[in-house]
């Protein structure tokens, strides 16, 4: 969710010593400190669990190593390229135009192709799709070798297919197993905070990796264009194309992993008969019919288009003049802010407050946290808003990873959880092809968290009021595709009661 974070910036420098005796350094050693605080009283509150429907804890713990192991994995892979595409691509010679429809060629793919694939992991199953990110890739990383500008196009759209397949396959296999092995609903919220807590230290360590690996050796051509003098070398290995093969090892070892650790699951049963086209249209008829999934979707969409804007524009906002501040530490201590954040929601999760009730006051925190910016010209007040923003980001992912575990029916889980993705691409595509001044990037930022904000406080709503979150709900015989998903609603200790169609509660 942070691949492009360092995409274009340069590649990143050694920092020396005395940049952690500065003003920044002062500030990441306090978030640290903070991390480490909150990070403790979680553990303290969630030390001992309750006795699940099946199984003792052991069993529990051992299917959250199963999935933690993997995802770890998954995420270190995609952190280890993040911080030198740009920085490869223009160690190949290619001009900043043609680095940036490079970046539009991945995001497009993501777009276009990402909800076929979500379509397919509903049907052929998680984990096969699993597999086909570790393939998809590899093929990707193997093309960063190639100073070719169609070889490089490849890549980009591989990897935007493997990137759909992340945020969508893995944690869709976790919410189906979760529940198939009867686990307790609540016990979800413990894996999401374990889960994003781990991937801000995966970033933090991939970014070390990634930077050994690429001093370890300068980029060196190993194949010739051509024949005759003048032509240039086509294949390249070492300097920038090194923390690619690192992601190859990793993916690598995730393939193992995979095949080891987890059995297969599906969307349903009849998923695997179903065609991708099928599978999609299914996923489109819950989502217009179903008000609750609608504000999900909408939410989601709008808080991490916001997300990559802030990713695109937070090094020229901390950069107003010639001295450049310390990118690798500020990094870091976003990073640090985030695993802040998933402890907190640890915290909040084991006082039993609701995801969407929590999601409520992040939205409005990250508003206000990048509204600001667009007017203040003020370094430390842009560092302090950034640093609040992340924070909100560390709670967001595990609290809407609850919250879409509750809200998204099994069925086509993985195919909708693509969808939500669509419109933060096009968001995505925007920002690229547009060149954004601070005031208009930030203050488009506010206004889409606000509008999220607004999602979440209808949900709120809906709480309040009873009102039914059902998937298929109004289905008739001419409707086969939406009478496959059956009525849903939250757990008292979630979210929603039943209501019948007149709007009269149901009783349970």
């Amino acid at each position: 969710w942070y691949s492009q974070r360092l995409a274009q910036g340069r590649a990143p420098r050694r920092m020396s010593q005395s940049v952690y005796f500065s003003g920044w350094g002062a500030v990441f050693f306090a978030t640290v400190l903070a991390a480490a605080l909150l990070t403790w009283h979680q553990c303290t509150k969630s030390n001992d669990l309750a006795p699940g429907q099946h199984g003792a804890n052991s069993d529990f713990k051992a299917f959250q190593r199963a999935y933690l192991i993997v995802y770890y994995l998954a995420m270190l892979a995609d952190w280890l390229q993040g911080p030198y595409v740009y920085a490869l691509y223009e160690s190949y010679g290619f001009s900043s135009h043609d680095i940036a429809v490079l970046f539009v060629g991945g995001f497009g793919s993501s777009m276009l192709f990402g909800t076929f694939a979500g379509a397919a992991a509903d049907r052929v199953g998680r984990k096969a799709c699993g597999m086909l990110y570790v393939v998809l890739y590899i093929a990707s990383c193997m093309t960063k070798h190639f100073k070719d500008y169609s070889w490089l196009m490849l890549g980009r759209v591989l990897g935007g297919i493997a990137t759909s397949l992340l945020f969508s396959t893995f944690e869709s296999w976790l919410v189906c197993e979760h529940n198939a092995r009867g686990y307790d609903a609540s016990w979800i919220s413990r894996t999401f905070s374990l889960a994003y807590f781990g991937n801000s230290v995966a970033a933090i360590v991939a970014g070390m990796m990634a930077e050994a690996a690429a001093e370890l050796k300068a980029l060196t051509p190993i194949a010739e264009g051509g024949a005759g003098e003048g032509t240039t070398s086509l294949l390249y290995y070492g300097g920038f194309t090194a923390p690619f093969d690192l992601s190859m090892s990793v993916l690598a070892v995730l393939g193992v992993a995979l095949m080891c650790l987890w059995n297969e699951n599906y969307g349903t049963t009849s998923s695997a008969t179903m065609s991708a086209s099928e599978e999609l249209w299914k996923a489109l008829r819950a989502l217009s019919r179903d008000k609750a999934i609608l504000l999900l979707g909408t939410a989601i969409s709008l808080f991490e288009g916001s997300m990559y804007v802030f990713v695109f524009k937070w090094t020229p906002t901390l950069t107003p003049g010639e001295v450049k501040p310390p990118y690798g530490l500020i990094f870091s201590t976003f990073m640090v802010c985030a695993m802040c954040g998933s402890s907190l929601f640890g915290i909040l999760a084991s006082a039993s407050v609701r995801a969407e009730k929590i999601l409520q006051f992040v939205f409005v925190i990250a508003a206000v946290a990048l509204a600001l910016p667009a007017v203040s010209s003020s370094v430390s007040i842009n560092f302090i808003c950034f640093l609040a923003f992340e924070a909100c980001v560390g709670v967001y992912f595990p609290a809407m990873g609850m919250l879409k575990s509750q809200l998204v029916p099994e069925e086509v889980r993985a195919t909708v959880y693509n969808i939500f993705r669509v419109p933060l691409n096009l968001i995505v595509l925007g920002v690229l092809l547009n060149s954004l001044s601070q005031f208009q990037a930030f203050a488009a930022c506010g206004t889409m968290l606000a509008v999220a904000a607004l999602c979440l406080w209808q949900l709120g709503k809906m709480h309040t009021h009873g009102y039914t979150v059902r998937s298929g709900m109004h289905t008739t015989a001419e409707d086969p595709a939406m009478s496959a998903l059956p009525s849903r609603r939250f757990e008292p200790t979630q979210m929603l009661d039943a209501v019948d169609e007149d709007g009269a509660p149901r009783t349970p």
